[in-house]
């Protein structure tokens, strides 16, 4: 309404003037209708015009008090700021703007025309931005430097424009280079040029179509470009920046040699043109055609991690080329190279470092010399490296599952029969010892089973409240064993209570793996310290690629005195079947078993080394907290009923492993229990429906062709109320429980399981 009337304040006159008419016709008019007519007509004319002043002044009040409230805003900014109309008008202009800027001109535009040229384009882009969005903001190149530009719509008209000059940019350390440097925009504008630029071209372009022939420039490619004496071969690095800009640094590089230029060659010396090597801000090597390193500037001797690399053999910096390095620079020095551009590892001990390089042919005194640009690609290969190992990761979780499934069915046959045969014989029997052999190797199958699984996370645990000071004491004992006389190990407990809650087994094996790991690093002895300590964290703690949140945990530290892990190789520890030791002393799965375990319980594991010095492993686990409950009842003691009788009770075996069910129903039968077998799901139900016996329990395989385990079980149970129900299976638990409610009365048996505990689970969920 307000700006409604703002708009209509210049034809307040016009209304005026016919207020005036319309009273003086109704003064002069003849008749009483018509003079009452046009007395109305000009009081309401009169009345309008009354309206549009008070809002109008109700709006330059306001306005008036938005401005003093914008201008006490920004007074003390240190960054010049403006306040104009939508036309661009200023309205005001803070302290920092008034010493920075002549302000007498009465358009931003016309302010900002002392920094740069026609900025009238960029003041409408960003005022429309920030008509549609609240704000825009962009950087601009200037012959000062750069600004950022900053745009606000203000809620009562107006816009408040924000200078900020930005520090050391390029555009601006680059003036001071004796390298000729353009700064390039979008569309090739070009938005900057040093002082040997302007010197090399004889004057400021705006475009770079001005400059070469061919568009788009590449870098490491020389090119013939237009300068003031005429063409110039010049050698393009650049620099690619935000906001779509681009550093372009030229290097002329001579026709034809000059006898200064050929002397210098003779005498193994750069020429005049490659001496500017070293003042470029671009990783740059000049590379003979049989690999050899005639000059390289600072940068690429960074990146590479030498102080000098002239004479060297690029095959001694960089590796990772399925091919020789001398044929691919030979394929490129001949020009048959269609991809000039690799990928290749830096051959330096203190860090993992990876480099794009790109390989271009120059002329240099007669000689095909080659041109390497280095572009340091460690993050991408990082992230590359990142991908393809949760790829393999995966498809070996994968295959870890299906090799449980397949290899435990067959285990459990193995050792079930052996266990079998184990009854009719006894240590005397001449057979005995074969057996018991028989029984070791296939748990020691069946242990290397569970650590494929464990690194895949895949695994059965079975968590419970420990107390990490007795499960750490109880330990201590098998310990002292594994790492022998040489060494020394020591247990330290922090005073605090540590629980938490885990597979104390699973446990166990993680500390067991980390210090057999640390005995072998230390051949001549040493001390391993293990030591727990509370950690609370206020706030999240970022290590490596992980995030362990906020609260209460516990850290057990493990720690050697050994030769220390070198930095390359510590990003591959917990990589299955990775190991430095040499061919029959390791499989590779110990500390990715342990990974596994530790990140399947809910907690962390770092790894800190020096070569040299030692290593230590620090896993973190939350704090088990007991959920205060309202205190439970006082149990009366009751006397247990009596168990049901071997011969009472009768069993539905469902497995479709014929040797496993075969051994299954010869131990369940061994123990005087009534056993009704079938091999499919649909057997199973078939097998309910026709018999007349009270099943007391189901055994059931999970995965079976056709209707799996948990599926044909909530199918029988509505007919069959209350059976109880044992589940085995060569896979995880939770690999069939995901996302279904869990069905009652029911317990799981990993497979492969022995004699005992098949009926000792039973006997449990009978009774």
């Amino acid at each position: 309404m307000t700006r409604a009337a703002m708009r209509l304040a210049p034809r307040t006159g016009v209304l005026a003037i016919l207020a005036a008419l319309f009273c003086a016709a109704a003064v002069l008019g003849g008749q009483g209708a018509v003079k009452l007519v046009f007395a109305t007509i000009g009081g309401a004319l009169l009345s309008l015009i009354g309206v549009i002043h008070v809002l109008i002044w109700q709006f330059r009040r306001a306005h008036q008090r938005a401005q003093e409230a914008i201008s006490e805003f920004v007074c003390h900014d240190a960054a010049p700021c403006f306040v104009t109309d939508d036309e661009g008008r200023l309205w005001y202009a803070n302290h920092a703007a008034e010493r920075r800027f002549d302000t007498a001109a009465e358009t931003l535009a016309g302010v900002l025309e002392q920094v740069f040229a026609n900025p009238s384009a960029v003041l409408y882009r960003l005022q429309k931005r920030a008509e549609t969005g609240g704000a825009a903001r962009e950087d601009v190149a200037t012959r000062r430097g750069h600004v950022r530009l900053a745009a606000h719509r203000l809620g009562h008209g107006g816009v408040l424009w924000r200078i900020e000059e930005m520090g050391d940019r390029s555009a601006r350390s680059s003036d001071a280079l004796h390298v000729p440097a353009i700064t390039v925009g979008r569309n090739n504008a070009v938005l900057f040029m040093n002082a040997s630029a302007r010197q090399l071209i004889g004057e400021r372009v705006k475009s770079l179509d001005r400059i070469f022939k061919q568009l788009p420039v590449q870098s490491g490619v020389v090119y013939e470009i237009a300068t003031r004496d005429g063409p110039q071969r010049c050698l393009v690095a650049e620099v690619t920046h935000s906001a779509g800009r681009r550093e372009l640094y030229l290097v002329p590089v001579p026709a034809e040699a000059s006898a200064e230029t050929a002397e210098a060659a003779r005498n193994g010396e750069p020429g005049d043109s490659w001496r500017r090597f070293e003042a470029l801000p671009v990783p740059l090597l000049r590379v003979s055609p049989d690999g050899e390193v005639l000059e390289s500037n600072r940068l690429a001797r960074d990146l590479l991690g030498v102080q000098d690399c002239a004479g060297l053999h690029l095959s001694t910096l960089m590796e990772g080329l399925g091919r020789s390095i001398t044929d691919w620079l030979g394929e490129v020095a001949r020009g048959r190279e269609a991809n000039a551009s690799e990928f290749l590892r830096v051959s330096r001990n203190d860090r993992e470092t990876f480099v794009q390089v790109m390989l271009k042919r120059a002329a240099d005194a007669g000689d095909r010399a080659l041109i390497a640009v280095l572009n340091d690609a460690t993050e991408l290969k990082t992230l590359e490296m990142q991908f393809v190992q949760s790829q393999k990761m995966q498809a070996i979780g994968q295959l870890a599952g299906g090799v449980a499934h397949d290899f435990n069915n067959l285990l459990t046959a193995i050792s079930g029969h052996c266990d079998l045969l184990l009854l009719r014989h006894d240590q005397s029997d001449q057979d005995y010892n074969d057996l018991v052999q028989i029984n070791q190797n296939a748990n020691r199958a069946a242990a290397l089973v569970s650590q494929l699984l464990a690194f895949s996370r895949k695994q059965t645990l079975r968590p419970e409240v420990l107390d990490l000071r007795d499960t750490l004491s109880d330990l201590t004992h098998l310990l002292n064993r594994l790492v022998g006389e040489k060494v020394t190990l020591t247990l330290d407990h922090d005073p605090a209570d540590h629980r938490l809650r885990a597979d104390k087994r699973q446990l166990e094996q993680v500390v067991m793996n980390i210090v057999v790991n640390a005995r072998d690093a230390m051949p001549g002895g040493g001390e391993i310290r293990i030591a727990t300590e509370s950690l609370v964290l206020s706030e999240p703690m970022q290590r490596d690629r992980a995030v362990v949140p906020a609260g209460s945990f516990v850290q057990i530290l493990i720690q050697d005195q050994g030769n220390g892990i070198p930095p390359d190789k510590m990003q591959k520890i917990f990589e299955p079947f990775y190991t430095t030791k040499r061919t029959g002393e390791g499989t590779g799965l110990g500390l990715s078993t342990a990974y596994g375990i530790v990140k399947q319980t809910g907690g962390f594991i770092f790894a800190d080394s020096v070569v040299g010095e030692g290593t230590v492993f620090r896993l973190i686990f939350p704090t088990y907290e007991e959920a205060v409950d309202a205190p439970a009842a006082p149990q009366q003691e009751t006397v247990p009923d009596a168990p049901t009788r071997h011969s009472d009770a009768v069993i539905l075996l469902v497995e479709d492993e014929a040797p496993v069910r075969a051994f299954a129903s010869r131990a369940l039968r061994l123990r005087g229990y009534t056993v009704l077998e079938a091999e499919s799901a649909e057997d199973a139900l078939k097998t309910l429906e026709e018999t007349d016996l009270h099943i007391d329990i189901f055994v059931t395989d999970v995965v079976m062709p056709g209707m799996d385990g948990p599926s044909w079980v909530r199918k029988a149970l509505e007919s069959h109320p209350g059976v109880r129900v044992v589940f085995v299976s060569g896979y995880a638990e939770d690999a069939f429980g995901e996302g279904r409610p869990k069905i009652p009365n029911s317990v799981f048996l990993p497979k492969p399981f022995s004699l005992t505990e098949l009926t000792e689970i039973v006997q449990r969920q009978l009774h």
